[in-house]
């Protein structure tokens, strides 16, 4: 069983914290950001998307297929150093029209509103995170990207069993995800799914990287070995709550057929102590550098 943290008052990461991490390859912090906080981020979000034209850019997320999104490739490499509205698959008819309003038919925004948006800049920067991440060994730790997720009632998109190194890679591996509910996330509306101590179990999977010369990505698998899908427990996140995982975890979620939203955000960080292949497709621009959180 995952425990579970009381952190309404957090001071830093216990020595009971830090086991429980490097054991489970997770840490459920209840309470750790305030109704407020979460009403506030979610705000913030609904004035982007009132003024985000979605006539210009239809891109669709899928973790399960590019085939949705070739003809915006750009787009979507772009976005590492800017914030743009990807759509969930099920939110188009065979004509490629919206079948929902637009607040209910985008999958996620991401994924440098930390670094672009100041009210995603200050939730990100909160000394709460840092502390997380300075507990959790990080020397220099660096909001790399970010992302809000909406898993839209009735349509919010199945994520597949992975591993963050995957796409954020360090060597050595040093990625740290905090995971936001800013609703209430349970079994019934897709909360994360994660095998306890899978981190320790065959190690990174596969690397999505940029080719040589640039010419596009690839995904390229390190070890097939499935993962232990029949161990996973569910990590249902009430309001407020903050999941904790390393590089490593995998974890996933269902498809939300019911008629509740998750709206959820991501933050993920990595030491700027370890070094970040050139070959990550998630590229700065020299105008745009990290920044840390004092910065």
């Amino acid at each position: 069983m995952i425990p579970r943290f009381d952190a309404r008052d957090f001071k830093g990461i216990t020595p009971e914290m830090r086991e429980a991490f490097e054991r489970d390859g997770v840490l459920v912090l209840d309470g750790l950001i305030s109704p407020t906080a979460c009403k506030s981020l979610m705000h913030r979000m609904a004035e982007m998307v009132d003024s985000f034209d979605a006539s210009e850019h239809k891109a669709v997320f899928s973790s399960k297929t590019q085939a949705h999104t070739l003809d915006l490739y750009q787009y979507f490499l772009d976005s590492g150093f800017g914030t743009h509205f990807f759509f969930e698959e099920e939110a188009f008819d065979a004509d490629g029209e919206l079948t929902k309003p637009l607040p209910l038919a985008l999958n996620k925004v991401g994924h440098a509103m930390h670094d672009l948006d100041p009210v995603f800049d200050h939730f990100a920067r909160q000394e709460a995170f840092r502390l997380i991440c300075e507990g959790l060994e990080q020397k220099e730790p660096l909001p790399l990207q970010s992302m809000y997720i909406f898993k839209q009632p009735q349509i919010g998109g199945e994520v597949v069993c992975h591993q963050d190194a995957t796409y954020l890679r360090t060597e050595p591996n040093s990625c740290l995800g905090l995971w936001v509910a800013l609703e209430d996330a349970t079994e019934e509306n897709g909360c994360l799914w994660g095998i306890p101590g899978g981190h320790k179990t065959g190690g990174l999977r596969s690397v999505f990287r940029r080719k040589p010369d640039d010419d596009g990505t690839l995904t390229e698998v390190l070890d097939e070995t499935p993962f232990e899908e029949d161990k996973k427990v569910p990590l249902p996140a009430p309001q407020g709550t903050v999941l904790v995982f390393g590089g490593l975890f995998p974890h996933m979620s269902s498809a939300n057929r019911s008629s509740k939203s998750r709206h959820a955000y991501t933050l993920h960080v990595v030491d700027g102590a370890a070094d970040y292949p050139a070959d990550n497709w998630l590229r700065r621009p020299d105008y745009l550098p990290l920044r840390g959180f004092d910065a």
